[in-house]
């Protein structure tokens, strides 16, 4: 017991502790997360009539960042597998700090379906076991269930982990692995209850596709590894953390299959609508091309942030699919962040506002976020850049070897960073 507690005492002291852009950060990131408390507080004051959203539009910019991270959240998968079942020593080195991310991206979630709701009394009508869910029937209940499983089992990984590697000590195969294991099917059936969430509405014609659930896995593996490259240089230029260019590039290959695949369901599923021209396409047509209504306005809003979306999720696509362009650091980044911005755009304004417009009534009601919903997000994401900060804060001088137990303080540090202590 005593170890446990003089390891959250050291966790302590290397948060506390750090150089002038590390405080720099911390500020700023405290200041967004200010920005959006009194946002916040000003929407449960006025209710939601503060946001942009109305009962023809009921989700919108809060449940677009919602879905985007979950799909940041369950790529992490993308490095267990090739680092723990097939044991690719590159990955394994940095599938700790995937995890982290993943930590990171649900604290986001689990905020953003706070903020949505108004009141925040009204989470406990989904916490399973604590609070009044709808449980089995409520696919919300069954989604908060498989955040809270998710984000639970890459906790306990993360602390056995690095509290193992701080004692110097091997991980236990038979509590390691079977928590491996379980995060492969929670991590993608994260994305997969997401998705079904949406196609089980059948009031919403725009979501009743089955491949939903797949596209939403392929764009998460696109948008989730695009995020973690750019954390890793990050990490690799500020903290000497090890980072090989073969686990860079071997992400980035696995991200131009991903890419490949989603942008063959897109075309997949426009060509379903166009072709088949029902009733059903208006939503479609909303997105990609507006609509008039009755007294012949016309109604574009979505137009174009559709083609920006295409346009940088195929431009990315050319820049991973060519190995010169995939290993060399300046297209890479380029590729990274248009690939970010293809899928943001894809989960937020191309996914939720075309469910709901036209409504079920035949009226068009052009959303677009207010100041409060944009403020509010900024406090999130700062929330969510906060605890990802402090968790490398702590978990880096861990596997590099310069936060150790007490009775390890005079040992020679590792040769090379482990993602794990060999078993």
């Amino acid at each position: 017991m005593s170890g446990i507690v003089e390891f959250g005492r050291g966790c302590i002291r290397q948060v506390l502790i750090g150089g002038r852009a590390y405080k720099a950060w911390i500020v700023f990131l405290l200041l967004a997360i200010g920005v959006g408390g009194v946002a916040y507080v000003r929407q449960a004051a006025t209710g939601l009539i503060a946001t942009n959203m109305r009962d023809d539009v009921s989700w919108a910019f809060y449940i677009g960042n919602f879905t985007f991270l979950v799909g940041v959240a369950a790529a992490a998968v993308l490095l267990v597998i090739p680092a723990y079942v097939y044991g690719w020593k590159p990955l394994k080195e940095v599938v700790v700090l995937g995890e982290l991310l993943a930590i990171s991206a649900l604290t986001m979630c689990l905020l953003f379906i706070l903020v949505d709701m108004g009141r925040p009394d009204r989470f406990l009508h989904i916490m399973p076991f604590f609070g009044t869910p709808n449980f089995p029937r409520s696919m919300l209940t069954w989604d908060a269930l498989v955040l809270h499983t998710y984000l639970f089992v890459n906790l306990a990984l993360v602390l056995y982990l690095l509290y193992k590697t701080y004692r110097g000590e091997s991980y236990a195969k038979k509590i390691f692995l079977p928590l491996v294991l379980l995060s492969i099917p929670i991590s993608i059936s994260t994305h997969t209850v997401t998705a079904f969430l949406y196609n089980g509405m059948a009031a919403r014609p725009y979501w009743n596709a089955s491949i939903l659930a797949p596209r939403f896995i392929a764009s998460a593996f696109c948008s989730g590894p695009a995020v973690m490259i750019i954390l890793f240089q990050i990490l690799r230029r500020t903290n000497d953390f090890p980072i090989k260019d073969e686990a860079i590039w071997k992400i980035a290959e696995l991200m131009s299959y991903a890419m490949f695949l989603n942008l063959f369901l897109l075309g997949a599923e426009l060509f379903k609508e166009y072709y088949s021209a029902t009733e059903h396409l208006a939503y479609t047509q909303y997105l990609w091309g507006g609509l008039h209504d009755v007294t012949g306005a016309p109604h574009t809003a979505l137009v174009r942030y559709a083609w920006i979306s295409l346009v940088c999720s195929v431009a990315a696509f050319g820049l991973f699919l060519v190995p010169r362009t995939r290993k060399d650091y300046r297209t890479l980044n380029l590729g990274c962040l248009l690939i970010w911005a293809g899928v943001y755009i894809e989960k937020g304004m191309g996914l939720i506002i075309p469910g709901f417009t036209p409504s079920t009534l035949g009226q068009i009601y052009e959303y677009t976020p207010t100041g409060t919903e944009w403020a509010i997000a900024l406090g999130v994401f700062g929330i969510g850049f906060l605890v990802f900060t402090l968790l490398v804060k702590i978990a880096v001088p861990i596997l590099v070897g310069t936060f150790r137990a007490p009775e390890r303080a005079h040992a020679a540090p590792p040769a090379a960073v482990a993602g794990a202590p060999s078993p």
